[in-house]
């Protein structure tokens, strides 16, 4: 099969749909890779190092997506992406589609084969090709807050871990997932006090056993007194996720009134719509914005920030799927491997995603009748 890995253009996304030795397994495969010249450079991957694992290089992204039948990237399609693309060909990347109706019409227009990683499922319901960027946005999140939390950054000035004597910053988290148990980790490590809310029981339990300091907290949803809590914490990160759907909403614009002025909240779920109602998504180069006294860090992609980590961890998740896309027919790719075909999202000019129907309020087809 004939593989595209175009350069990312969305704002600020250094990160490649594949790095130099996830290519080389495929061409060892018998597949051909073309690659943009400079897609992997954000990410510190050269040409020569590209042409070293056999790609083949080719200047003009419009020829790249005329050759390619896979195209391999990390962001959504942009519309002069969407405008390349023809029925048939085959989309593998983050579609974040819930909360943008337009860029699904676009799709749906296009007739192309589109295929989210962020609903791919394991054997076990898990996400694993948005585990390794949930681990990284996780971790950023706390880092990214605690920056944020300076006063040069429009901050209240409080510092997470404080100083003997003085009691430490402390951090609430909405959803005990990938993400929140990572920026939990970091908080802690910072030496600031968490509070996070987990609805679901084993979930509160397994965290209750993986940090047993005495600076962690974790609650259920049922009862909390969440104007009192917010009086109390310094910055709010929003991890919570429904696969495929929209973000749910857990802080309302009069919520904010309840926040100390300077405090902090960040978004990580703003790539599905966000989970607070003030979000709107920013770009590295302008992370932040004031609202109601309050800052916040709504990056749509994180992980972007350590492109080199990035790209190597979502290369060596996304391989596999690669190379069975690759190695036969979609229509037998997908029926060979029913946690794949959780992630068709698009085909042959259908809706194929039951959550994103329902962001949407509109129908869907099962994948099984439209190819």
């Amino acid at each position: 099969m004939r593989i595209g890995v175009p350069k990312e253009i969305k704002a600020q996304e250094y990160r490649v749909g594949l790095h130099p030795p996830a290519l080389a397994a495929l061409i060892q495969q018998g597949h051909r890779v073309l690659v943009e010249s400079g897609a992997g450079l954000g990410s510190g991957y050269s040409d020569d190092e590209y042409q070293g694992a056999g790609a083949t290089l080719v200047s003009s992204v419009a020829e790249l997506y005329r050759q390619a039948e896979l195209i391999v990237k990390v962001k959504e399609p942009q519309a002069e992406e969407v405008a390349q693309l023809r029925p048939g060909q085959i989309v593998f990347c983050y579609l974040h589609l819930a909360p943008n109706r337009s860029l699904t019409d676009a799709l749906i227009a296009s007739g192309a084969h589109c295929i989210a990683y962020e609903t791919i499922t394991d054997d076990e319901g898990r996400l694993p090709l948005l585990k390794p960027m949930s681990e990284i946005a996780g971790r950023l999140a706390t880092q990214a807050g605690a920056h944020c939390l300076e006063k040069a950054q429009g901050g209240s000035g409080v510092l997470l871990g404080s100083v003997a004597g003085l009691d430490p910053g402390h951090v609430l988290i909405f959803g005990g997932g990938v993400v929140g148990s990572n920026a939990a980790d970091v908080a802690l490590g910072m030496g600031a006090k968490v509070t996070l809310i987990e609805p679901f029981s084993p979930r509160q339990n397994s965290l209750r056993a993986q940090f047993t300091h005495d600076r962690f907290t974790v609650l259920g949803g049922e009862n909390l007194d969440l104007p009192r809590l917010l009086a109390e914490v310094d910055m709010v990160i929003g991890a919570a996720l429904v696969p495929g759907a929209a973000a749910p909403k857990l802080l309302s614009a009069e919520a904010l009134n309840w926040l100390a002025p300077g405090s902090v909240l960040v978004d990580v779920a703003v790539d599905q719509g966000g989970c607070f109602a003030t979000t709107r998504p920013t770009t590295h180069l302008a992370p932040t914005y004031v609202e109601s006294g309050i800052v916040h860090y709504c990056v749509a992609n994180i992980p972007s920030a350590v492109a080199r980590t990035a790209t190597q961890a979502l290369s060596l998740s996304t391989l596999p799927f690669v190379l069975a896309l690759a190695a036969q027919p979609l229509k037998q790719a997908l029926s060979a491997a029913p946690n794949l075909a959780h992630g068709l999202s698009v085909a042959n000019g259908h809706l194929c995603c039951a959550a994103v129907a329902g962001a949407q309020q509109r129908d869907f087809r099962r994948w099984e009748s439209v190819l």
